[in-house]
């Protein structure tokens, strides 16, 4: 079966006991004692009741066992039942609460040092200069090329090293150059790098940074050409702005001295950057502008000007997978008019900037704008919006084709556990009735799209039902003597006596529709979400 969705942990025995992750030892003694008096085994005659009362109680006393042992529900709380099963590789006995958890943080501790130590991070950038005017010149369409690459690896949890290098070709010309930078931890709020790099820009330099406040941070650098033996040093300030936003000023002292004055600004939906940057003999601008559209799918405007340069660029790019984005430009400005294709795919990316015309004739730039962006939303609509659609279609069918075999076990499950349910939840609800109380007329649990197509056309058709499951005979059964009905915060719902989980890997919902007072209610809550109805109940 496929793994759920990313998301809280389940916490599958607080939902068969029906008590908080927070309840005390106390309430979860009262809810097993609750629960062992409907599905204790010698209170049915049937044998098929018994054999429904049988599992069902083995579930309940294994929740309570780990749940009333103090070691075992801290292990269950951290790393869940797999955690359980597997001893946690504990080794001895622990005899106190506190040598436990040290033990657990110490685990934990060693798992992360591990993972740090393995971490091993390439990253790389292919850059492709095309020109179309060179290519019908008869000269070829490659301008020049540019490659970089850098690896950087984790020495021990204090010290890193990053190693790279990169090689340009422009025309008849070239370079290029090897870099490594060694950086140690010193402190919690400090840190130091040292640098060196051999090719055509051949120096030794070190960096330290420190943390000012919990808000700002100083940079201060040297660096030694060989090749001239000139010295360059900088000092660069930030400080956070905002919880979004930050913003720097870099001064740079040597034979090029300039100060540069930024900002950045990102959110979930959009970011934003500026920088303005002042030279001796010249100076430069850029800002940019990004808005997601959708979890997909991005838009960008940039401008960059200054005693060089002047260019506007505006497109968008569109998320393939978890490590894949394409991303298409368009560029005009004093050197041409350029398209841009971008391709980063984890930490690698693939840059093509084509040159379509040195000259800023009105009419090829206005088309060589219109005329991609019409080609993309309609291939996006017509062939790219139905691929994805068609891949997500059969993604969810072989999902569920795996995992029929189980959903049907899990439902016939629910439904044998509702059986014993019934008589006590109708007892509350003919209770209930009497003194116009909390009554739960209909409760369905299932795939939030399904319930919500469901809401819309007031009834549930063939391929939702069976994404879905009746909940009324539990929710009713748990309603407390207050006339009240109360789900647990962060408690995954299909762990509940009487639930399954109908569709696994997709969202889900719960609907109850109940009278109270008299009146008739509605209201929808997500998987691990709280439920208290009604707030207030009658005294």
């Amino acid at each position: 079966m496929e793994e759920e969705e990313a998301g809280p942990p389940k916490r599958e025995l607080y939902a068969l006991l029906q008590v908080s992750p927070e309840a005390t030892d106390e309430e979860i003694r009262k809810a097993y004692r609750h629960w062992a008096q409907v599905y204790h085994p010698d209170k049915y005659q049937d044998f098929h009741m018994k054999q429904i009362a049988t599992v069902n109680f083995q579930r309940i006393c294994e929740a309570y066992e780990i749940l009333s042992d103090e070691y075992k529900r801290q292990i269950y709380d951290i790393y869940g039942m797999e955690g359980i099963t597997s001893g946690l590789e504990l080794g001895p006995k622990l005899n106190k609460v506190e040598e436990l958890k040290e033990e657990l943080q110490r685990l934990r501790k060693k798992k992360e040092e591990e993972k740090m130590f393995a971490h091993f991070r390439p990253s790389g950038t292919i850059l492709a200069h095309l020109s179309m005017p060179q290519f019908l010149d008869g000269d070829g369409i490659m301008r020049g090329m540019a490659m970089a690459s850098e690896v950087q690896s984790q020495l021990s949890k204090r010290t890193a090293i990053a190693m790279g290098g990169n090689l340009e070709v422009n025309g008849n010309s070239g370079g290029g150059a090897a870099s490594t930078v060694l950086r140690h931890q010193l402190s919690p709020v400090s840190s130091i790098e040292l640098v060196a790099s051999a090719g055509l820009r051949a120096l030794i330099g070190v960096q330290t940074t420190r943390n000012l406040s919990s808000h700002s941070t100083a940079t201060i650098a040297i660096a030694k050409s060989l090749r001239d033996g000139s010295i360059n040093l900088s000092n660069t300030w930030t400080r956070q702005l905002s919880e979004t936003a930050n913003g720097n000023i870099q001064l740079l002292l040597g034979p090029e001295s300039s100060i540069a004055v930024g900002w950045q600004k990102k959110e979930e939906k959009m970011s934003a950057s500026g920088e303005l940057k002042i030279g001796t003999s010249s100076f430069a601008a850029s800002a940019h502008y990004t808005c997601r559209f959708s979890s997909k799918s991005h838009g960008r405007i940039a401008g960059r000007f200054g005693s060089t340069m002047l260019e506007v660029e505006a497109g968008g790019g569109r998320k393939l997978s978890n490590f894949s984005t394409v991303r298409m430009l368009y560029t005009i400005g004093i050197q041409g008019i350029f398209w841009k294709f971008e391709l980063h795919r984890g930490g690698q990316k693939l840059i093509i900037p084509m040159l379509l015309s040195r000259h800023l004739n009105p009419v090829f730039a206005i088309g060589a704008f219109v005329i991609p962006t019409s080609l993309y939303f309609l291939l996006k609509k017509f062939v790219v919006k139905s691929y994805y659609l068609q891949r997500e279609k059969q993604k969810t069918s072989e999902i569920k084709e795996r995992s029929s075999a189980q959903v049907r076990e899990a439902r016939i499950a629910a439904e044998k556990a509702q059986q014993l349910l019934q008589t006590v939840a109708n007892r509350k609800r003919s209770r209930q009735l009497e003194t116009n109380g909390l009554v739960i007329t209909k409760a369905v649990y299932g795939n939030s799209k399904a319930l919500k197509k469901a809401d819309k056309s007031r009834e549930v058709n063939n391929e939702s039902a069976s994404e879905v499951i009746d909940v009324t005979i539990p929710l009713n059964f748990l309603i407390n003597d207050s006339g009240q009905l109360q789900l647990h915060e962060g408690v995954k719902k299909s762990g509940i006596m009487g639930f399954c989980d109908p569709c696994p890997g997709e969202p889900k919902l719960l609907h109850v529709e109940y009278t109270y007072g008299g009146q008739i209610f509605e209201v929808e809550v997500d998987d691990y979400a709280a439920l208290l109805i009604p707030e207030n109940p009658r005294v």
